[in-house]
């Protein structure tokens, strides 16, 4: 327990809140800022996790979500835009790949992973 308080202190002494902890025992067994300081400091971790949460893994649980809707949206004929800066149309799609035709060559089909794309557009759309 002495060796977690002592991290504590440490971390939240770089954090400028080593203030909030509780004091040493004293002889007679007293402390020196009672129950308060824990209350503070359970305070202080909630805030910072709630601060990670927030700001971290949130937006990147909505940015997959939106990546999984858009790759559930493809279907053959639509024109994409990949992570390179290419434009095509997808001409099949399986699992984890799709095949992509580029330009006005009908020969030129490149197999690429589904998440190398980053924009879909409907050929029903202007």
């Amino acid at each position: 327990m002495k060796k977690l308080l002592a991290i504590l202190t440490t971390c939240l002494g770089a954090l400028g809140l080593a203030g909030c902890m509780p004091t040493q025992q004293a002889a007679d067994g007293s402390t020196g800022t009672g129950g308060s300081g824990t209350i503070v400091l359970i305070v202080y971790v909630v805030a910072i996790v709630a601060f990670v949460y927030f700001l971290m893994i949130r937006p990147q649980r909505k940015q997959r979500q939106q990546q999984a809707q858009l790759f559930n949206s493809m279907s053959i004929g639509d024109s994409v835009l990949t992570t390179s800066g290419f434009y095509g149309v997808i001409i099949d799609i399986t699992d984890d790949t799709v095949i992509v035709e580029f330009g006005s060559n009908k020969n030129c089909r490149i197999p690429m992973q589904k998440q190398a794309i980053v924009q879909i557009e409907k050929p029903n759309q202007g």
